[in-house]
């Protein structure tokens, strides 16, 4: 008796199936441009380094105000945790979509920071009133500023390019309006973050092309400002004072100590550091150890190996950036690219400069590594924006046809 044919395997619908889930797979992962994985690799490595740092430079005081070793460093975790996925969907998202996000998260974020200057919701840490209160949710409206002027400058740059020449009518509107938002968090009294937001607009213009000519005005104009203020406060003369002291001797006074201690931490950790979690400054000596000072405590751990190569990183972000600006093709792209640029890397100078005693203490903190949920998301976003502009509009079609043309070999290939 004759048996019945066995069914024969559907090896090639099986085929079908594998290189169309593949394919399906590789659209969500598409080839992108090597600026692209550069810029996400190194922002990646500088989010998960500062996560090592924090942990470290603040356990001794999360212990004493919080009860547990690990509390700000969790919450610094958890805000990471957030912060990373919104940078990897900003990522995929056009630019037609952050045009028309732009005004209303101008009108929004300079809305909120009116509430933090004109009304008791707001809250003054270190003489700067740059906090907002809402319920138990803290957070500063100065750093959306941040984020809203990078795509609004984009919006607006592109709108008024044919007249990026002309002063009156291209670049005094651009002035005003960010000069007005930049001034609300002026009224706060956070002068260092008013500095790296002016370097962001104007840098970001010059960077776009825009004659020198037509920015010196703003710039001298923003220099009598910024001595105005210095000089109206006592906190911020005595801080600068003690920067211009020599040697900073009296470090026993308030204004002298972090400087003095944050050399002291820097010394400590010599070429090769202490180790890990070793560090001294941390056990109360240096105030804002995790924060304004991370790169004190970065360099008494891992020593001057550990502190140039953070600096390395930065080089390559602030490379990356420029390699992304070069390559832009539209002027939204460009004026994004040169803001967020100015931004990070000018506020990594400060900050590093601050430490090394290069510059009176601003209190501004270090991009991607120190603590501070509002600045580690808004500095997130703004570099998901930057890598949407960096995306290769050529790569999706040719990862769709080398797919294409693997299934074509698979389904073709022989059976054995």
């Amino acid at each position: 008796m004759a048996t019945p044919p066995r069914k024969s395997r559907p090896a090639k619908a099986e085929q079908t199936g594998a290189w169309a889930a593949r394919i399906g797979l590789g659209r969500v992962f598409r080839v992108e441009s090597k600026d692209y994985f550069l810029l996400l690799g190194t922002t990646l490595f500088l989010v998960v380094f500062g996560l090592i740092m924090v942990l470290s430079s603040s356990s001794v005081e999360s212990h004493l105000d919080d009860g547990g070793f690990f509390v700000q460093a969790t919450r610094q975790g958890l805000y990471a945790l957030f912060g990373i996925p919104i940078m990897l969907i900003a990522s995929r998202m056009p630019e037609t979509l952050w045009m028309r996000m732009a005004w209303p998260a101008l009108i929004v974020s300079c809305v909120l920071q009116l509430l933090v200057v004109a009304t008791p919701l707001g809250i003054t840490v270190g003489g700067n009133t740059n906090w907002l209160a809402i319920g138990p949710v803290q957070f500063q409206p100065s750093e959306l500023i941040k984020v809203a002027l990078v795509m609004w400058l984009g919006l607006i740059v592109t709108k008024k390019e044919p007249y990026l020449g002309e002063f009156r009518r291209g670049i005094l509107p651009i002035l005003l309006v960010g000069g007005g938002s930049i001034g609300l968090v002026l009224l706060g009294g956070d002068l260092g973050t008013v500095m790296i937001m002016g370097a962001m607009l104007l840098g970001a213009l010059f960077l776009i092309g825009v004659r020198f000519r037509l920015l010196l005005p703003p710039v001298f104009i923003g220099a009598i400002a910024f001595v105005i203020v210095a000089v109206s406060s006592d906190s911020r003369m005595r801080r600068i004072t003690a920067f211009l002291e020599e040697n900073c001797s009296q470090y026993d006074q308030e204004d002298c100590y972090q400087i003095q201690h944050g050399m002291f931490a820097l010394a400590n950790g010599g070429v090769f550091g202490v180790g890990l979690g070793n560090s001294a400054a941390k056990w109360s000596w240096l105030p804002a150890a995790d924060n304004d000072f991370i790169f004190a405590i970065i360099g008494e751990e891992l020593g001057l190996i550990g502190a140039v190569v953070v600096i390395a990183l930065f080089v390559v972000l602030a490379v990356t950036f420029a390699r992304v600006l070069r390559a832009a093709r539209t002027q939204f792209a460009r004026a994004v690219t040169a803001a967020v640029l100015v931004w990070i890397i000018g506020q990594a100078c400060v900050n590093i400069g601050v430490v090394l005693g290069v510059f009176p203490v601003l209190g501004v903190p270090l991009p991607l590594v120190s603590a501070g949920g509002t600045a580690l998301l808004t500095t997130l976003f703004a570099i998901g924006v930057v890598l949407s502009v960096a995306r290769d509009p050529e790569a999706p079609a040719r990862a769709a046809a080398r797919a294409e043309a693997r299934k074509a070999r698979a389904v073709g290939r022989p059976l054995r």
